[in-house]
């Protein structure tokens, strides 16, 4: 497929054919709107552009790679784009592969939301720059993969070894400080946006706005499994993914640190009182909430290539998750991630791909409009 770049005033820029998989990449050396056309003659003969526009105006801001989607959708036998609502074949195959891929957005949400929930719970902290440890742990695979030449699987394993660290050494130093000298929530939360910007912007200093991949895994073909088309690292994958949500939540239930957990975010006073060492459990928490964002990072550059600003772009859906699941809640985290994975990718069965984010928030909105505190948050009285 041919893709014509212009200026807004249409002096040419550049030329490109997408790959194999659909994708391209036009590098921009001066900020501002472009338009960006799609040439219809060059589709395959059974692909249509959905909605007939071939057209998308982006605005690119320096040193942030802008992202420019076409819908496609195949034609009917006479030619014409078929429907995109009705009952007929191609659109409950398409729903069903938009489900699949929901699920899987959902479950690599639910990664970083657990532990920012976990944060949330023990400490009552907004953490605003859980976001960025998710890019932390994409680019420290990255780090230990490309420079060094070490396989991903196990610079993966390396990467989240390595962010449960920083976790710790977050709280050890710096949040574990903040909380001795009676910091308040709103004053901490203020603080961590501060720290979300300094390691954003430390992040692009040090591994630049350029999009990057990892060096395995790449382009693998598509298996068939009835109306959904997979490839293996999705399905793998989403395998460790649930594994380790598994884990995460049996850990919560039958060890004795995950009683303790549930008891400092029940009530820390009465847990201290009762011989639990608050500051230790809280420092635990971190550690594997570090890890666990590391690990949700890997999968989601596993997915998609690698940028500055990626846990950035997760970060508004990893607060739908947490706060459409109930605050504080481990479970509820997990089942409001994977409702906001699900209403991403399947709104777009209706609206442009551009919006799919607002399906998300939509249906937060409403769920809250009817149950403030979550799904599985509890009731609290005030007053």
């Amino acid at each position: 497929m041919k893709i014509v770049v212009t200026t807004e005033s249409g002096q040419p820029v550049q030329e490109v054919t997408s790959n194999a998989q659909g994708t391209w990449e036009v590098p921009i050396e001066e900020p501002g709107q472009y338009k960006v056309t799609l040439d219809a003659a060059t589709l395959p003969q059974n692909m249509a552009i959905r909605g007939g526009n071939n057209q998308r105006a982006p605005t690119v801001y320096e040193g942030n790679p802008t992202t420019v989607l076409f819908a496609l959708q195949a034609k009917a036998a006479d030619g014409a784009a078929t429907p995109d609502e009705g009952g007929g074949s191609a659109f409950w195959q398409r729903a069903a592969q938009l489900t699949f891929e929901g699920f899987n957005l959902g479950l690599i949400i639910a990664l970083a939301a657990l532990g920012l929930s976990l944060i949330y719970g023990t400490t009552g902290l907004t953490n605003f720059a859980h976001g960025e440890l998710v890019t932390l742990g994409a680019l420290l695979a990255y780090l230990v993969n490309v420079p060094f030449g070490l396989h991903i699987i196990p610079a993966a394993v390396i990467a989240v070894m390595l962010a449960g660290g920083i976790g710790y050494a977050q709280d050890r130093f710096f949040w574990g400080q903040l909380r001795r000298r009676g910091t308040g929530i709103i004053a901490a939360m203020i603080v961590s946006i501060g720290v979300a910007l300094f390691m954003r912007y430390l992040f692009l200093i040090l591994f630049g706005g350029e999009t990057q991949a990892y060096a395995q895994y790449n382009a693998q073909a598509g298996l068939q499994l009835g109306p959904i088309s997979a490839t293996p690292k999705n399905l793998i994958s989403m395998g460790i993914e649930l594994i380790v949500l598994i884990a995460v939540g049996f850990a919560l239930l039958r060890t004795r640190t995950g009683k303790a957990a549930r008891a400092v975010a029940d009530n820390p006073a009465l847990a201290a009182s009762s011989g639990i060492n608050v500051d230790r459990i809280i420092r635990i928490i971190w550690t594997g909430g570090g890890a666990i964002a590391a690990l949700a990072g890997v999968m989601l550059g596993l997915s998609q290539n690698l940028k500055f600003t990626m846990g950035q772009e997760l970060l508004l859906l990893i607060f739908a998750g947490v706060t459409l699941g109930g605050l504080g809640t481990a479970f509820g985290a997990l089942i409001g991630s994977i409702i906001v994975g699900l209403f991403i990718q399947v709104s777009t069965l209706w609206i442009p791909p551009e919006l799919k984010n607002v399906g998300a928030l939509a249906v937060l909105i409403l769920v809250l409009l009817f149950r403030p505190q979550g799904i599985l948050g509890r009731r609290e009285r005030i007053g």
